[in-house]
């Protein structure tokens, strides 16, 4: 209590809600399950299954390319390592196109239609995928993979866009977590089943029409319950609006905010996050698209067991992302910790200790399959840590322009999920070699230590001063202004003798 203060009301210091304990003017947190965590359920599911129509490729390709590796009844490709590296990766050659615009685009014209529009037109292509393969071979398989990429790569900015007016600064690791979640929830479901997929009686083409299927079930209920605001959602309660909306302060979604580009693109803060969201995906994607094929050549994995183990480590992820999440919100709303500080440990965390566990499969010998399988669950589990670092960081700096930004860092961060997988397929020419894998899990340990050392250095979590909208005022209107400004000062000046200039 301040000198002076008698503590009966007389000031605004011990005026407080005496059942809450918070100060007057502070919208209350509503309790129980609210229209924003419809929203982010949503957004999980929605997560869930672009990550299922994504990941499905790595699975099927092991069928697609042996028959004997599941179901004998379906056709088989001729594709070397180099021709499956560019199938597997040309899915990133479409999705880095639609980053940027999609910011702006989720920006103007809400995110809602965009993800319904990127969802079922993927997910759709996914069950056109077994005919493709059959007519087109691996051109027609390119093609449609790149056209999924470009549907694909409205996701992430249209998930940023939607978090940065639903979720509030208090619950921004939760929800945000959360949503992000179903990526690995995605994966973890995707890869499981399709190791059983390709070899029941639908092989390989089911693990297609399957994730295809789950899109389009998906794609409705966002029609139907999705919202681009709470201004939107006719379902909401008041004080929850409320609640959410005095979070981010003023804003109007109906007026289109200039974007400062150049300040974003030479902003340290925001090269720093780029840097770090491109060395997080180089090793994830990495992983993800490769390890189907390391379980079968150097672990000697049969493609069921192989699915298995190839999802257990993103199931790991998944579960430890529960765990980080209310842990890095408690450390934080309790100034156990700044924001700051925060991110980057939790950043630190999920580049640092998996870049440890590279080192370790790096030296692990071809018999030992238990050992790497523990360290590749490392390497991937304790990722999940990033969503309280870098991935929730767009939103931190600018919240205005967060849809923007995470289309910038993810278009440039998925150029290294294009790279990465190529790089593999030059390095790998016996993928049987664990020689050759150990330089694989080189470079990518190389590439988390670089990549969380500049976000440690020159990372920020505080709001940047071009989120401000810069909203210059037209000619016309301003000479209005001074007219009416000139008015009211002769007025002034005619009603009062005492005025002066």
């Amino acid at each position: 209590m301040p000198f002076g203060c008698f503590g009966n009301g007389c000031c605004l210091c011990c005026r407080t809600d005496t059942h809450q304990y918070r100060p007057i003017g502070v919208p209350h947190q509503p309790s129980g399950f609210g229209a924003r965590h419809v929203q982010t359920l949503l957004l999980f599911f929605g997560l869930t299954v672009a990550y299922a129509l994504r990941v499905n490729l790595s699975v099927a390709i092991v069928a697609m390319v042996d028959r004997h590796a599941a179901n004998k009844d379906f056709e088989d490709f001729d594709w070397d390592e180099r021709t499956k590296s560019i199938i597997l990766s040309s899915f990133f050659w479409g999705y880095v196109v639609t980053q940027i615009p999609a910011g702006q685009l989720a920006q103007r014209f809400g995110p809602k239609i965009l993800m319904l529009l990127s969802l079922a037109i993927c997910s759709a292509l996914a069950v056109l995928t077994p005919l493709c393969a059959h007519l087109g071979n691996a051109k027609a398989v390119i093609a449609l993979r790149i056209i999924q990429g470009l549907s694909q790569g409205f996701i992430f900015p249209s998930t940023h866009t939607m978090l940065s007016r639903w979720a509030p600064a208090s619950e921004r690791g939760r929800l945000g977590t959360l949503s992000y979640a179903g990526a690995q929830f995605g994966t973890v479901i995707m890869l499981a089943v399709s190791g059983v997929l390709a070899s029941s009686s639908l092989g390989w083409p089911g693990i297609f029409y399957i994730s295809g299927a789950a899109g389009l079930a998906w794609s409705v209920a966002w029609f139907f319950y999705g919202s681009n605001s709470p201004a939107d959602y006719r379902g909401i309660a008041p004080e929850e609006r409320e609640f959410i909306e005095s979070s981010f302060g003023p804003q109007d979604h109906s007026r289109r905010i200039v974007t400062p580009w150049a300040a974003i693109l030479t902003s340290a803060p925001m090269i720093a996050l780029t840097i770090a969201h491109s060395s997080h995906n180089w090793g994830f994607w990495t992983l993800l698209t490769e390890m189907p094929t390391y379980m079968k050549e150097v672990l000697e994995k049969d493609i069921k067991k192989n699915a298995l183990l190839s999802s257990l480590p993103y199931l790991v992820m998944w579960m430890l992302s529960f765990v980080f999440s209310p842990l890095s919100d408690f450390l934080i709303n309790r100034n156990y910790l700044s924001r700051v500080t925060g991110r980057k440990l939790f950043n630190t965390i999920g580049l640092w200790i998996p870049m440890v566990a590279l080192l370790g499969l790096a030296f692990v010998p071809k018999g030992s399959s238990d050992l790497a399988v523990v360290l590749l669950t490392l390497a991937v589990g304790i990722n999940s840590a990033t969503y309280l670092g870098f991935q929730v960081n767009h939103i931190d700096l600018a919240p205005n322009h967060a849809g923007t930004m995470m289309g910038i860092t993810n278009c440039a961060a998925n150029i290294m999920s294009i790279i990465a997988p190529l790089i593999v397929g030059e390095v790998i020419t016996d993928a049987s070699d664990p020689i050759q894998w150990r330089r694989v899990f080189y470079i990518a340990a190389g590439v988390y230590f670089f990549g969380n050392l500049i976000f440690i250095v020159f990372g920020k979590a505080d709001i940047q001063p071009w989120n401000e909208p810069q909203s210059p005022i037209p000619h016309t209107q301003s000479n209005a202004n001074d007219t009416e400004a000139v008015r009211n000062t002769s007025n002034t000046a005619a009603n009062n003798p005492n005025h002066s200039d």
